[in-house]
């Protein structure tokens, strides 16, 4: 007996990207699209088929199932921001005219603003604060077409802020359809109190911080530079987190090539983030591992600094994911296509490697690739169709939103609303 599907796409061209839930895609693989036109059967909250309509219909029983028609659309994975500190409290436009005028991030610092600006409103605000303010950011998300995130911790800074950003993370995985995937990185910065003293900081991270909130989270990240946490610090902190079986990510080589890259590789961290200023053996250590590069242009332009080297990753063979860097201070942008835009413009990539890096192998830079990224059956029904019949169309045409459907977990989560001006406010206007 053949199952019943719920929900059928029809008329759909379908970017699949099936065949790398197993691995990244890299290389010469880098957006392989698995175009093909045709529709996509759901049930429940899994994908039952996808395929040529004919092929679908022998498969699954469809008399029963809702009717979506794409209308030769764009469907593909909903799409996936690996790197975001999407949970906070507040924001920082204050800063924006000091940074416009030239004020070095130190000057600002000491002026009250930077990352320590977040961390006195997250130790200030409430659980309930902070949901309240993110569900917003998540449902501008959704509307782009993102159907998973990645949330840091790290704007608490100690022990019990922290545990509080991770509870709102886990109260807004229940109350709003974007999963959110919750990272821990209490090593974010240097608190005031512990300026003079960051071993003693680091000690309360593996002691304090790590034990309480092992059950909150799924990875640990680690701001590892120069002035913040050094290689050995972090190494401290990773070996722990990886003793309360936390996946390891990393900002690294984002300010100097301190060697971060090369320690996400040896450690096996799931990525290695930003990376603009990542040298020639961060690259070959990057390429010889499955540690994924994540890349985040966003935070470039709106810093006005320079840009990851993509292409030489690439020709390397390292697997690379785009994200926002969604954040108060460097990239305060939920607009994931947006970035899309950037990927091509300034990191070289072409629009079907971009839309790779902000499906599938954003998938892997979460490790959840065996779950979402791809069209695939028995994956989670995540899906996006975009108001374009073509992937190209998406970075090209910049500054818009695309989206005009999507479905999370095999329910319709977003649908854009057609607006006929025209007809409705100006009954002549038709020109006739």
């Amino acid at each position: 007996m053949k199952n019943k599907a719920d929900l059928l796409i029809l008329n759909g061209r379908i970017a699949t990207l099936r065949g790398f839930s197993d691995k990244p895609q890299r290389g010469s693989d880098f957006g392989r699209l698995g175009l093909t036109d045709g529709a996509l059967a759901i049930q429940g909250d899994k994908i039952l088929a996808v395929g040529p309509l004919e092929q679908v219909s022998r498969q699954v029983e469809l008399s029963s199932a809702r009717i979506i028609d794409a209308g030769g659309r764009l469907v593909a994975p909903g799409l996936i921001d690996p790197h975001t500190h999407v949970v906070h409290c507040g924001s920082r436009e204050m800063e924006y005219g000091m940074r416009l005028a030239g004020t070095p991030y130190i000057e600002i610092l000491k002026a009250g603003g930077g990352i320590l600006n977040s961390v006195r409103q997250v130790r200030q605000a409430s659980v309930a604060e902070m949901v309240a303010q993110t569900k917003k950011s998540l449902r501008r998300m959704l509307a782009y077409g993102v159907t998973t995130v990645e949330s840091k911790s790290g704007y608490g800074l100690d022990t019990d802020s922290e545990v509080k950003m991770l509870r709102a993370m886990e109260i807004l995985n229940h109350i709003q359809p974007v999963d959110l995937v919750p990272t821990f990185m209490g090593a974010h910065a240097i608190p005031e109190e512990y300026k003079d003293d960051s071993d003693e900081f680091v000690r309360i991270i593996i002691e304090d911080m790590l034990p309480r909130v092992k059950e909150l989270a799924v990875f640990c990240d680690v701001f590892c530079e120069e002035h913040v946490f050094s290689i050995e610090q972090t190494r401290r902190i990773f070996k722990a987190a990886r003793g309360h079986g936390l996946g390891l990510k990393l900002h690294a080589d984002e300010l100097a090539p301190t060697g971060g890259a090369q320690l996400a590789a040896e450690m096996g961290a799931v990525s290695a983030d930003h990376l603009l200023c990542v040298d020639s053996d961060g690259i070959i250590a990057l390429a010889k591992s499955d540690t994924i590069a994540v890349l985040l242009p966003g935070t470039s332009f709106n810093l006005m600094s320079n840009y990851a080297p993509a292409r030489e990753m690439l020709e390397a063979g390292v697997a690379i994911a785009l994200s926002t860097d969604y954040n108060p201070g460097s990239c305060p942008t939920e607009n994931l296509q947006l970035i899309m835009t950037l990927g091509c413009l300034k990191l070289g990539l072409s629009p079907s490697q971009v839309l790779a890096a902000v499906t599938i192998n954003a998938a892997h830079a979460l490790k959840r690739a065996d779950l979402i990224g791809s069209l695939e059956e028995g994956k989670q029904a995540d899906l996006v169709i975009f108001d374009a019949d073509n992937e190209a169309y998406l970075p090209y045409h910049f500054g818009i939103n695309h989206t005009w459907l999507v479905v999370k977990s095999g329910k319709v989560a977003f649908k854009k609303h057609e607006e006929d001006y025209c007809e409705d406010r100006y009954p002549n206007c038709s020109g006739s």
